[in-house]
């Protein structure tokens, strides 16, 4: 059994407006619900073996933030790939992680994880700044997960409970 929760990234900063959008910080907002939600993981009793994100300053600081509100000390993973990626792009970075991993956090952007959820799970929801999607596969390896054996195990986000 493999375990993915797929988190986008916390509320970003469009304050200055020169900043290239790589380096946009979270905002006030962002800074309140990332460990907002990761409070809600720890509460889960959510421990992953793996966090990977994109290398995009919103995506790095809300999986730095994440990451230390569930003690997991390991390194963070930054995959180029997953900053401007297809459902596609998320797939193949998920296939390449290792088996001895079962649960992994996959910090990255709207489009590309809204797809893959949608393709795999035929999620129709828009997933909002650092919503959490957990998705299980009934499966022993990361090569093998598919639509076939996905299962929507939890949707949450930070204004769920307004």
């Amino acid at each position: 059994m493999k375990k993915l929760y797929i988190i986008r990234h916390a509320k970003s900063s469009w304050k200055d407006l020169e900043l290239d959008d790589f380096d946009r910080p979270l905002n006030k907002r962002g800074k309140l619900n990332a460990p907002f939600m990761g409070k809600k993981l720890k509460k889960k009793r959510v421990h992953p073996d793996i966090v990977i994100a994109s290398p995009a300053l919103r995506s790095r600081l809300t999986a730095e933030v994440i990451a230390k509100k569930v003690k997991y000390f390991k390194d963070i993973v930054y995959d180029e790939e997953l900053y401007e990626s297809s459902a596609t792009m998320l797939c193949e970075a998920l296939v390449k992680i290792e088996d001895k991993n079962n649960i992994a956090f996959l910090v990255g952007h709207s489009t590309g994880i809204n797809l893959f959820v949608e393709n795999y799970i035929d999620f129709q929801d828009n997933i909002p700044t650092c919503g959490v999607v957990e998705i299980e596969f009934n499966c022993k390896s990361w090569k093998d997960i598919s639509e076939q054996n996905a299962k929507l195990i939890s949707f949450d986000y930070p204004k769920k409970e307004l």
